[in-house]
Parts: C-alpha cells; structure tokens; sequence
C-alpha cells in the first residue's frame, strides 16, 4: 500500500525535534569556532539568550570564556576540543558560568552539568557535537548549605568536647569524629574500630547497660546510658551516650546516630559527694540511736506519772527520731547503690505477711489515714525481704502525705502472667503527667505549691526503682491530677 499523502512528515522535522528536546545545542565541530547550528527552546530559556541572536555564531562568541575557564580541565573549550580529538562522549557534572540577568542588570551565578556527544558526518569524521545541558544551581546550592550545616554541627559539638558517631547495624560500618578517639584517651588521629572501643568499656557495663540500652531502643528508637571505660593507661573514665535509631518501612533497625560526652568529672564529683553522705550518715547512726534509746527509756521512767503532756511529746519525740533514722539510712543505701554496693539477699517469702507487717508498722507511726488490705492466700517470691519492705513502707509513707486523711487508702496484691504486683492506690492530689515520667529520677520533686510544705529529699522512689530493678522487676505509677495515684511494683512469682 502508498503512504497517504495526508500523514507525511514535514521535512523539517528533525529540526523541530531538536528545537523542542531538552536543553541540547548543536555545534561543528570546527575547533577554531565551533559554530552554532541548532538550538532547542529550553536551552534558550536556561541561558536567557534568543535563537536569532546565536544561530551562526562562534559558540565562544556567544558564551565567551574567561582566563579561568580557558586553563579549566572541564571548561567547554578543552571538553569540545577534546571530544573532536578523541571521538569520546565526555561528560562533565559540575562546572559554573554565570548569566546576564537584564532585569537586575548584573550577573548571576549558575551552576550547570552537560555531557558532550560526538556526531559523525558522511565522512565518518566527527562533524558535530550535541552539548546537552541541565541547570544544577539549585542542587549545587543546596548541597553547599548541606555541607555548611555539617560544618556548624561538627563546630558546635567540637565546642562542647562531643563526639558523634554512625553505626549501620546492616554493614556494621562505624563512623566517628575525630573526637571519640580522644574521649577512650588515644589522639585524636588514631583510628579505632567499633570491636576496639567496646572491649574499652566494663564488661559489667556492656553487658547489663549497653545490651539492654539496646533492646529497649529497639522499641522506644532512643539510646542513652552511662558507662565506665578504661583508657590505655589503665585509669578510669565515665562517657554518656545518647542517640537514635532509624528504621525502615518494615520497622527493621538500619543505623544508629548519636554523641559520646565524656562525663569523668560530674562522676569523680558524684562520687566524692557520695562519699560524704555516706561518711556523714554513718557517723550519725551512733548519736541517733543513743537519742532513741534514752526517749524510749524516758518514756517508761514517766509512764507512771500519767501525763498526757509528757506522753505526747515523747511520742513525738520518737517519731521524728525514726523519720532522720529512715532519712540517713536512705542516704546510705543511695551511696552503696551508686557505689555498686547495695547488697541484695534473696529468700523466699510469703509477701503478702511482709505487706501486712509494714501496714502494722506505718500505723503505729501515723493514726492519720486508714489503710485496707485483704490478702489472699500465701503468694511466695524469692526477693530481699527488707529492701522491699522499704520499697512498701515508702509507697504507703507517700501516700499517706499527699492524700486527705478522710481518704482511704487501698493495699493490693495479685498475681499477673506469673508476677506479683503490688499496688498502693490513693485519693490524693494526683499528679500531673509531664512529672510521671521523672519521678523515679534520683533528687527528683515535683513542682507544686500544693506540697511545697511537705518535707522529702526526692530520693524514696529512685531508691525503690533501683531496688525494684535489681530484683528484675518493673514499676510505675497511674495518676491523674486531683483524683489520686496507684503505685505499684512486680516480682517474679517464685516457684520452689
């Protein structure tokens, strides 16, 4: 069959291609000229120039290089050159020539990438090269902002001795600043592997901080922890880690970020002050037992003499003996938790005997508030008797101070999935939930005119979460403000 006559192609239209492909111009491959033959739209447009302006014209004529460009490797007229000379595509990713702005009258700096294709004649020479361009300005600005930002960063955590770190959890490629090096005490050009720094840190450390740092972040995508290492030289150093975890589409770990911030000082400040209270505390033991012994003798010498004044101030009296008794034991069990020296004594026991105990025992301390509790049978676990009596005792001394003594308060234990939680449940004030989250923290108080009169050094429940911790436990609190708390606890559920 005859081509219809109505669908014949123009005979231009390869020009007309070539005017509407993106940004591409067509030069001779005269080295002296390379004359300008064809021009689409887009790179009249990127250019601001007009095809009736170039056409014909010397491409330098057109696009004059300066004394930079002429020595420049990737400047178009060694890349012309060398494609007539070589008969290669050569391709160049960045190089800059700035345009005439005729609004603002003034050049404007414009970045650029081309790639420089040889087209052969009739003769099989090179009689052409198709030099295709893309605008790159704002790439390569952004990029530059990129790297400034980087800049600034590294500047700024330089500034405050931090060092930062980039693990890929798939590769296990690890990399670090300068600083890291100088932080585990190597200088700061010497080049250390992940393997190398972490047989660095204490092996208690790695394995009950670190490993369960790490799980817990697999959740909550946050890292912390605070660790001892040890340096070349033997000697004792303390670093706070803090970073992220980022996951893919299918919540699978890719890589870690974060800082190291080596904390020896705050440490040797810490420990030096825990020292002191434990020094401090230990002395006062002595005087304050004697100051218990001679009320309590003082009270049976004048209980004949039925005084209602004299029994009541010796009451008082050792009450407020047994309250600084519980105040520097307290501060000496915080110095031996964070001395690593706090003991703890497993055996079995019938726990809910031990919270019917510390019940007798707080009301004969305080009348104020009627506690309830039923136990339920014999419920056994294998834990340190008396440090979670305190864990008990501090619930209910807490909430008998921040609850209405016409309020009840409500002792409950019971067996979940193989655990025993124990909870103490209050009407009291409540407590708001930005403060939750921090009252396990060691010095903690909570912010509230309410309670500003009621005395405590914020360490009870620090010490009962450490406490807690050590027994592989959990605790936490449910509160909502003017409607009461419920603090509760759990063991594993021994089984003999």
């Amino acid at each position: 069959m005859g081509a219809d006559k109505n669908y014949s192609l123009p005979e231009n239209i390869f020009q007309i291609i070539f005017e509407k492909s993106p940004g591409s111009l067509l030069v001779k491959a005269d080295k002296s000229q390379f004359t300008i033959v064809a021009v689409s739209d887009s790179y009249l447009k990127v250019t601001a120039t007009t095809r009736e302006a170039i056409l014909g014209k010397g491409f330098f004529e057109v696009f004059p290089d300066n004394e930079l460009q002429v020595k420049d490797e990737s400047g178009a007229r060694n890349v012309f050159t060398r494609v007539v000379e070589t008969g290669e595509k050569i391709d160049v990713h960045r190089y800059r020539y700035d345009i005439y702005n005729s609004e603002t009258k003034s050049l404007e700096v414009h970045y650029w990438s081309c790639s420089n294709v040889p087209i052969l004649g009739s003769d099989q020479k090179i009689a052409y090269i198709l030099n295709t361009v893309s605008d790159i300005t704002e790439e390569v600005r952004a990029k530059e902002a990129a790297v400034e930002s980087t800049n600034r960063l590294q500047m700024a955590t330089d500034a405050t001795g931090l060092a930062t770190w980039d693990l890929n959890l798939k590769t296990q490629v690890f990399i670090t600043s300068p600083r890291m090096a100088e932080i585990f005490g190597h200088s700061a050009d010497t080049s250390l592997t992940l393997t190398e720094l972490r047989s660095q840190i204490a092996t208690e450390d790695m394995e009950h901080i670190i490993r369960r740092s790490y799980i817990k972040a697999l959740t909550t995508g946050e890292y912390y922890y605070e660790v001892k290492i040890k340096w070349p030289d033997q000697s004792v150093h303390w670093i706070k880690t803090q970073g992220i975890i980022i996951f893919d589409n299918d919540k699978h770990p890719l890589r870690m970020l974060g800082t190291i911030l080596d904390i020896t000082e705050n440490k040797r400040d810490e420990i030096r002050k825990n020292d002191f209270i434990a020094m401090a505390s230990h002395e006062l033991k002595t005087p304050l037992t004697s100051l218990k012994a001679y009320v309590q003798l003082l009270a049976k010498k004048l209980a004949k003499a039925n005084d209602p004044f004299i029994d009541n101030a010796l009451a008082k009296a050792d009450n407020q003996v047994n309250k600084m008794s519980d105040l520097i034991y307290a501060f000496l069990d915080l110095s031996r938790l964070e001395s690593g020296k706090l003991h703890i004594t497993k055996q079995p026991f019938d726990i809910n005997k031990l919270i019917a105990d510390t019940i007798a025992e707080t009301n004969l301390l305080s009348y104020s508030h009627h506690i309830n509790f039923k136990p339920k049978g014999v419920i056994m676990v294998n834990a340190d008797m008396e440090k979670i009596g305190q864990v008990i005792n501090n619930f209910l001394n807490n909430a008998i101070k921040y609850s209405p003594k016409e309020n009840p308060i409500n002792v409950s234990c019971k067996i979940i999935d193989n655990n025993v939680q124990v909870a103490v449940s209050d009407k009291g004030i409540g407590i708001k939930q930005r403060d939750q989250e921090k009252l396990f923290q060691r010095f903690y108080r909570v912010d509230n005119d309410r309670i500003k009169n009621i005395s405590g050094f914020g360490i009870g429940l620090y010490l009962s979460s450490e406490i807690i911790q050590h027994h592989k436990g959990k605790i936490g609190v449910e509160s909502k403000e003017d409607e009461g708390s419920t603090f509760y606890f759990t063991l594993p559920l021994f089984n003999s």
